[in-house]
């Protein structure tokens, strides 16, 4: 997986009074507002009319989806955002104690945090500014008078935020994970997918972005015609670009992904490319290879480099400046970018409230000192007790699935077990968090916080290349509500934020905890053996370790799935990308089997267990658990920007994808052959 300097990436104490002002004459902060319900299980959101047979999202979400409408600053909305908003508010309570706190020991998480989150909310600052926090940057491009001069400010550009021109990070090596090394891949896009610019049906969307840009540039000061020329510049460097990279689905190959180029061999292959320059103000000049991820993208833009003047460049690294720094600049420009980015590319319709913003920023930034507040605050170590005790018993299911599945060979199989015995999991928070104290993080000073806080893990990260991989460092921060596989580490992460209801509650039963943070547990362990994920062997490391007949037979079950989503189609004409969600998908159908199977034990040890509750057995509680889970409503434009980049399935196909390849399913509710619900023995995908 690529790996970024900083913002590539993957990524979030006693009640305050409602109105703090944290030094005399500043405004208010945020109030604080009525805290949000807990998102519980609830057989209140079901449908009860609709037959489980006819429509089973209906059936288990219906009454949700009709009261519960996308909210105006939103762009889609479910149990996954209704979480999130809670954590934001514990956040929220978070960042406004911190701010209050300005005697708080210097360098203390406390004071990092409440320093951020103060120049993140001082607005009467931040418009007296205007632009003038990215005036430095600007002067430096229109000094660039050489090639050389180019490659030099896009690597500055690189470490302290700007994305252009193409991505660049410091990850693991795929082929020897234990170093890390230095990654290249195509990028330098501000929509959110190459399809936006190659394909008809965003053919508005294009036209909104270049007024866009242009309305930009003239908020900078450019005139209407400067600006009109500009931005068509702009469209013209990033469609070019766009051209040059591979889709989305051939992005998910990690094999076709890992080109290792000697960097003397780089250097040669495109000459305008000035690597020398590049990866000496990356503090890498000695590095001895360098792997790329699409050595055809580079080779498109050494010929870019080479025919467009260096002025057009000047214009796109403008632009992507101002881009970068629009959330933390005045109210004209961030509100602009909104009403594209958000608006127009999602169907939102009013932005978040900008503490939301705020602590979004903090997250991305500063997430550890903020997440070990957070974790004080919300995580007691009975919490990781509990969940460590419930992925073991996932972890045994899974390990019984893979003695027993019928397909696969025996050599095949021992190399299999051989991975999961080297399994691990990491749940809640690291043990140690990450040290932000040589960042200098100032009050009056939002957007200069942002850029020394990428610069601090750029250079942390690009000061590891050719040493040996950290593996007790995460990728997610502790209030985010997510959760991961990673292949190179050969583990699962569940940050703490995610182990909350409706995932995680133990009031609850366990069929409806299985069906929830089960499955859960069961999807992440999947993706070890999905599609790409069984590419990695025991180390980490890509590695082939598979005989071809089972190759072919994991083929044959995998575009099962391909098939079947690929039928589903959340928006007139618009269908799911079954190859693209196909590693996602794979790991919802092993997650349901797998977290199925972990009830049906607790059930069979205590069968007092084995009761009705709500008028439904423990499976169908399962299974409607596991429906909740996926209650959704989204926007017209998101549901279509999704579709395009998303690797996960729309909502409500995730909720019922899955379990029509389960007999188990249909059993619970007496489906049978002739009802809407019900999918053929043969096109049912058998995988773990």
């Amino acid at each position: 997986m690529m790996k970024s300097h900083r913002i590539l990436k993957p990524a979030q104490i006693v009640a305050v009074p409602l109105l703090i002002a944290a030094t005399a004459g500043a405004e208010p902060l945020a109030p604080l507002g009525t805290e949000p319900a807990t998102p519980f299980f609830s057989t209140n959101y079901m449908d009860r009319s609709v037959s489980p047979g006819e429509d089973f999202y209906a059936f288990c979400d219906g009454a949700w989806v009709k009261t519960n409408p996308v909210p105006a600053d939103k762009a889609r909305w479910g149990s996954g955002g209704q979480l999130s908003e809670r954590n934001l508010y514990v956040v929220h309570e978070i960042l406004e104690e911190a701010a209050a706190n300005a005697d708080a020991p210097p360098k203390s998480p406390l004071r990092e945090v409440g320093d951020f989150y103060y120049a993140a909310m001082d607005t009467n600052r931040i418009e007296k500014l205007r632009f003038q926090p990215i005036q430095p940057e600007l002067a430096r491009i229109d000094n660039i008078q050489s090639t050389a001069d180019l490659f030099h400010l896009v690597a500055d550009f690189h470490n302290s935020g700007v994305l252009s021109m193409f991505g660049a990070g410091v990850g693991p090596d795929a082929k020897q994970s234990d170093i890390y090394a230095f990654h290249l891949a195509q990028g330098g896009l501000s929509l959110p997918d190459r399809d936006y610019y190659l394909k008809e049906s965003f053919a508005a969307q294009r036209a909104a972005f270049a007024e866009h840009v242009k309305k930009m540039f003239v908020l900078l000061g450019d005139s209407a015609e400067d600006a009109s020329a500009h931005a068509a510049t702009v469209l013209g460097i990033e469609t070019e670009l766009a051209k040059a990279g591979r889709a989305r689905v051939d992005l998910r190959d990690p094999n076709k992904n890992y080109n290792k180029f000697a960097t003397g061999d780089l250097i040669a292959k495109d000459p305008e490319l000035d690597w020398k320059t590049y990866l000496s103000d990356c503090d890498n000049a000695g590095v001895p290879y360098v792997i790329v991820g699409q050595p055809e993208f580079f080779d498109a833009l050494d010929q870019l480099v080479k025919t467009r003047p260096l002025a057009d460049w000047k214009t796109y690294l403008r632009w992507h400046v101002l881009h970068e720094a629009a959330p933390c600049l005045h109210d004209e420009v961030e509100q602009e970018n909104f009403n594209f980015f958000g608006k127009v590319l999602s169907g939102q319709q009013e932005q978040e409230p900008r503490w939301k913003r705020s602590a979004r920023m903090i997250d991305r930034e500063i997430g550890e000192a903020l997440g070990q507040l957070y974790v004080d605050k919300c995580f007691p170590p009975e919490a990781k007790t509990r969940m460590n005790e419930l992925v073991n018993n996932l972890r045994a299911v899974f390990r019984d699935h893979l003695e027993k599945v019928d397909w696969m060979s025996e050599t095949t199989r021992a190399k299999a077990l051989a991975k999961f015995a080297r399994f691990t999991q990491k749940i809640g928070c690291p043990d140690k968090f990450r040290d932000y104290s040589s960042i200098e993080i100032r009050r009056d000073d939002f957007l200069g916080d942002v850029k020394r806080s990428e610069l601090f893990d750029s250079r942390r990260q690009l000061t590891r290349v050719g040493k040996p991989v950290d593996k007790t460092e995460w990728g997610m921060t502790p209030p985010t509500v997510n959760a991961y596989f990673n292949p190179e580490f050969n583990e699962i992460v569940f940050p703490a934020g995610i182990l909350q209801p409706p995932y995680f509650d133990f009031t609850k039963d366990d069929a409806v905890n299985y069906g929830a943070i089960g499955v859960v547990i069961g999807h992440e362990i999947t993706h070890g053996y999905d599609d790409q994920g069984r590419k990695y062997d025991a180390d980490g490391n890509l590695s082939d370790w598979w005989t071809t007949n089972d190759a072919k037979e994991f083929d044959g079950r995998a575009q099962k799935v391909v098939d079947e989503y690929n039928a589903f189609e959340p928006l007139p004409g618009v269908h799911v990308n079954g190859k693209l969600t196909l590693g996602e998908n794979l790991a919802d159908l092993g997650g349901i089997s797998i977290g199925y199977d972990a009830l049906e034990r607790v059930l069979a040890k205590d069968p007092s267990k084995r009761k009705m509750i709500d008028g439904y057995t423990p499976e169908q509680r399962f299974f409607i658990s596991f429906a909740q889970v996926w209650r959704s409503n989204v926007r017209d434009a998101e549901a279509r920007r999704l579709v395009t980049v998303d690797p996960h399935s729309p909502g409500r196909f995730r909720a019922v994808g899955p379990v029509v390849n389960c007999q188990e399913f249909f059993d619970a509710f007496g489906i049978t052959n002739g009802e809407a619900m019900w999918r053929a023995p043969e096109l049912r995908a058998h995988v773990w």
